[in-house]
């Protein structure tokens, strides 16, 4: 018998930071359709389950978000047996109420972005694929009891718009989406959701806020973001960041029980096959 390679269950979008800790990371090359990914994909074990780290920049930070290639990404993973993602962000916080360090678990987006390419259906067959709900709810109830229960600073809930980047946002572009009630603002959560539920994944947004976006309205002392510290706060949250995630994957669930695999089928009308859940 062949051996199919390394195999991996659950797959996180992040830096070397995350599994520097690790031991036995084994490193591959995966070809896809789409060209290749943004780098090597790292295949470790936490409790006992495998899984796929693949960093969304590359390791160098080579491809900007409106350059990052997602559908690449996604392919790979999925080709090496992910069936839930895990998508960690920096993002900048549009509320008050919403401050730097703090975890959001957006369960909605609005995308803001222009010519990626976000889809793999391209025809000749038509799928619509429903978006109305497109991040887990059983993955996000399961990550809000681990923060909770690690004592981090989160929100379970809330929207974050896709910029196009790699600029940030005017006053007057931030001030509009506060005023819309959006919570977070990011460059990379679009399409990569999307691409996940096309392909039949589970995808978990976990938004790490490192700034307020043009700053604080009635705080002048607040200034607007900058790159440098993007940097700062997230690297100084890192370690939250990677607690959280040995403590999230062995305890999401083996089976899956919501409908974010059947989203293609459901769009075609197509019957559940025997089996149950997959």
């Amino acid at each position: 018998m062949t051996d199919p390679g390394p195999r991996a269950e659950i797959g996180v979008f992040g830096g070397s930071g995350f599994y520097q800790i690790a031991d036995d990371v084994q490193e591959l090359w995966v070809e896809t359709p789409y060209g290749p990914p943004s780098d090597k994909i790292s295949i470790l074990t936490i409790g006992g389950r495998k899984v796929a780290f693949l960093p969304r920049h590359g390791r160098d930070h080579r491809y900007p978000p409106h350059r990052v290639p997602y559908r690449a990404n996604l392919w790979a993973m999925k080709s090496l047996g992910v069936s839930r993602i895990v998508g960690p962000c920096a993002a900048g916080s549009l509320q008050p109420d919403i401050p730097p360090g703090t975890f959001v678990l957006c369960d909605q987006f609005v995308n803001r972005t222009w010519g990626r390419q976000d889809t793999y259906f391209e025809g000749p067959v038509v799928t619509h694929i429903g978006a109305a709900d497109p991040y887990c709810p059983e993955m996000r109830q399961v990550a809000a009891g681990v923060l909770a229960r690690l004592g981090i600073p989160h929100r379970t809930g809330g929207t974050v718009v896709v910029v196009q980047g790699p600029r940030f946002s005017t006053r007057a572009e931030s001030r509009e989406f506060r005023e819309h009630g959006w919570h977070v603002i990011n460059m990379t959560q679009y399409p990569e959701v999307i691409l996940a539920r096309e392909l039949g994944m589970c995808y978990l947004n976990v938004s790490l806020v490192t700034d307020y976006d043009v700053g604080l309205e009635g705080h002048p002392e607040v200034h607007p973001v900058s790159h440098q510290e993007v940097l700062r706060v997230f690297n100084a949250n890192l370690e939250h960041l990677r607690t959280f995630l040995w403590e999230l994957v062995p305890a999401i669930p083996q089976e899956r029980r919501c409908s974010c695999r059947r989203a293609v089928q459901e769009a075609r009308g197509e019957p559940e096959l025997p089996g149950g859940r997959q």
